[in-house]
């Protein structure tokens, strides 16, 4: 490697200090770029049909406007009526494991997805996921 600093560079680096202008900050342009729109639905109180219906809308739709995540909170199902039903786990709450197993049977709402996951204890935890959409093309 070239020890000496040629005569142009010495030259530039002068110019450089002494003017003025203000250089554009790269960084503060590409966060902007980067910015994540996120939408967040609450399933609270919703039966699980309406749940279904309402989770298909929201992905088309957030797909449709480019939205890049979604954040369904489900609940953890301790204030759910399932007791009352011989058929459905007591320890299992109804939309928080239903929904995102409805969305997985779906391939037109798959194709849409890039991941589906549990959301951070910040946004939920166990009662709440997420959804990763692709970017529309």
């Amino acid at each position: 490697m070239n020890k000496k600093i040629s005569d142009k560079d010495k030259k530039d680096w002068e110019n450089f200090l002494s003017n003025s202008e203000s250089l554009p900050n790269k960084d503060l342009n590409s966060k902007e770029k980067i910015a994540k729109k996120i939408k967040t639905f609450d399933l609270h109180g919703f039966s699980l049909s309406d749940a279904n219906k309402k989770v298909t809308e929201l992905i088309l739709d957030s797909y449709e406007k480019r939205v890049n995540k979604l954040l369904i909170v489900t609940g953890k199902g301790l204030h759910s009526q399932n007791e009352k039903d011989p058929y459905v786990s007591k320890d299992l709450g109804i939309l928080r494991y239903s929904v995102p197993d409805f969305i997985k049977s779906k391939h037109e709402l798959m194709n849409l997805i890039n991941s589906i996951e549990d959301a951070d204890i910040s946004d939920g935890g166990d009662g709440a996921f997420y959804i990763f959409l692709k970017k529309k093309l």
